[in-house]
């Protein structure tokens, strides 16, 4: 549960937030003074902290100084009456998260201190490697030890310390973000802010708003001026999430911040500095939108001076119990459930499923399943219908001539109503190329992993997942039994 801590000397005010945060989501914790509310700081230890700009021992902007001083990760949130602003702005160039205006709304609130707490939690809560013989339940653990996570964490640790960029690479799902999260609190930055921003979540104008800021009537709905990421992640690390999504426009705009380190705000004339380490993440081929006019040439080049590309699911096969224990002892801690285990059927369900949306979806997938048993044995039963029948669609479905028509299979299970397409569509697409390879090298296994580009642990894990058997070395047959 998070703690909320507001400091001001109005009782109307503390009323509003006891009436705005009544719990139990959130612990509300008041303050009438600015010497209260630093002893509140220390008690407390609050995840987040409104603050108001007139207090009746100190200034707000004094007291943000101490604040910020105590707790430098703490987001602390301005509230201003409007003849008041000129402070709350110059406490977000020291590092105030953001301001409200008096009279406060309740959405704008719930919604401002709600990305608080998650600001936070990612500066707060760090994502850790998991080490040999560390118990899987602890949180916030990148887990995985089979060989292309083992580079990953290599990467990390290289990359950590050196105050460079880095363009982190991945499918949707793969664990992007916690990457980026333990890169920051493994570096020298790791005392200043992580900032995260979804750059394909945001409409284009609005994402310039959110990067570099605004001056007030820079465009319509501009009542006030805003202080950007780049301005707010001073001596922090800013995570771009999917960048191959950035318009052109604000990608020059990055580019000269990368360089130069300075920009304007939207619709201002003023060089700002700044000096902000940049992670960015995509799960797009940035080359190909380079050769499509889509990204430019110059910033794929200042972004990859460190690469790290994650593996996706199905290519860590010998990593999915390790996966699964781990998510099922947090996610039973969080649903109260005394889940411990999983039957060796249901793990083969697991196995057999493509996972096209990787880590992300595996998690949703086993909550799924803890929210559907009272077992403290995970069974096949309680997997979600998608994964149980999954793989089965799909091989049911694989024709049995050699080729694979792939437009026929498609209209097929439209005409059937399919609502697993993506899923079946991997699992076909990919059985069918490795069964093109592995005829191709006369069923040459260590042939076949070079040809594909993967090792042959990976290509053995897919050969079991995808339900291929191989009967010597002369002929393939798929789980229905026809010949391949």
């Amino acid at each position: 549960m998070p703690t909320l801590l507001v400091i001001d000397d109005e009782e109307s005010i503390l009323h509003f937030f006891r009436r705005a945060f009544p719990g139990p989501e959130t612990l509300l914790v008041t303050a009438t003074a600015a010497a209260e509310g630093l002893e509140r700081m220390t008690f407390d230890r609050p995840d987040a902290v409104i603050l108001d700009v007139e207090l009746p021992d100190q200034s707000g902007l004094e007291a943000f100084r101490r604040i910020h001083q105590v707790a430098p990760k703490v987001p602390v949130i301005f509230i201003t009456g409007h003849g008041t602003t000129a402070t709350a702005i110059e406490a977000m160039s020291l590092g105030a998260y953001d301001y409200l205006l008096k009279p406060l709304e309740l959405d704008p609130l719930c919604d401002l201190v709600a990305r608080a707490f998650e600001v936070s939690r990612l500066m707060h809560v760090p994502a850790m490697v998991a080490e040999h013989g560390q118990p899987v339940d602890a949180p916030e653990l990148i887990v995985g030890r089979c060989g292309p996570m083992q580079e990953v964490y290599k990467a990390i640790g290289r990359v950590a310390p050196l105050d460079v960029t880095v363009l982190i690479l991945g499918e949707t799902g793969t664990g992007k973000e916690e990457v980026a999260r333990a890169i920051y609190h493994y570096s020298r930055r790791s005392a200043g802010p992580f900032m995260a921003i979804n750059c394909a979540a945001i409409p284009e104008p609005l994402l310039e708003s959110e990067l570099f800021g605004h001056e007030k009537g820079a465009f319509t709905g501009a009542d006030r001026r805003r202080i950007g990421k780049f301005e707010q992640c001073h001596k922090g690390t800013l995570f771009l999430d999917e960048i191959g999504d950035m318009t052109p426009l604000t990608q020059t705009k990055v580019l000269r911040v990368l360089q130069e380190q300075q920009f304007e705000r939207v619709g201002g004339g003023e060089t700002i500095r700044t000096d902000v380490r940049v992670i960015a993440a995509t799960n797009r081929d940035l080359e190909q939108l380079i050769a499509a006019g889509r990204f430019r040439s110059d910033l794929y080049y200042r972004l990859k001076v460190c690469t790290i590309r994650l593996p996706p699911l199905r290519e860590r096969d010998e990593d999915l119990p390790l996966l699964v224990m781990h998510f099922l002892r947090r996610f039973g801690s969080e649903l109260g459930k005394d889940t411990y285990g999983i039957t060796p059927e249901a793990m083969k369900e697991l196995r057999r499923h493509p996972w096209p949306g990787n880590v992300r979806e595996l998690q949703s997938v086993l909550k799924q399943a803890l929210v559907q048993t009272n077992s403290p044995i995970l069974a096949p039963e309680s997997l979600a219908p998608a994964i149980s029948t999954a793989a089965n669609r799909a091989s049911a479905s694989l024709p049995a001539s050699d080729p694979v028509d792939l437009g026929r299979f498609l209209e097929q299970r439209l005409r059937e109503g399919t609502e697993d397409l993506y899923a079946e569509w991997l699992a076909l697409a990919e059985r069918d190329l490795l069964t093109r390879v592995l005829r191709h090298t006369g069923w040459n296994q260590v042939r076949a992993a070079k040809t594909l580009g993967i090792n042959r642990c990976t290509l053995r894990a897919k050969i079991a997942s995808l339900g291929i058997v191989i009967e010597g070395r002369r002929s393939l047959r798929s789980l229905d039994g026809k010949s391949r």
